[in-house]
């Protein structure tokens, strides 16, 4: 995936859509007043977030940038150079 840009990982999507699911138990269940079940659904978010993390360190997550040397793109060039 080529210049993708933040977040197109499997762990991003993973931990999203678990922290989603989340979002909605706690919702529903806020709805229902019950505050039991809206907790369980705090914890499935947070859960979540430790999945996305856990397949980020598992290396399912987007790779940490290095510091490379600029390169000028070629397509930047030849425009600049007809103006």
């Amino acid at each position: 995936m080529a210049g993708s840009s933040h977040g197109h990982t499997p762990a991003a999507w993973t931990g999203v859509i678990i922290a989603f699911i989340g979002f909605c138990v706690a919702g529903a269940f806020m709805v229902m007043a019950n505050p039991l079940g809206f907790w369980a659904g705090m914890i499935i978010v947070v859960l979540g977030g430790v999945v996305g993390m856990a397949m980020r360190a598992a290396g399912l997550g987007q790779p940490k940038r290095t510091a490379a040397p600029a390169v000028a793109h070629p397509v930047r060039e030849a425009v600049g150079a007809e103006s």
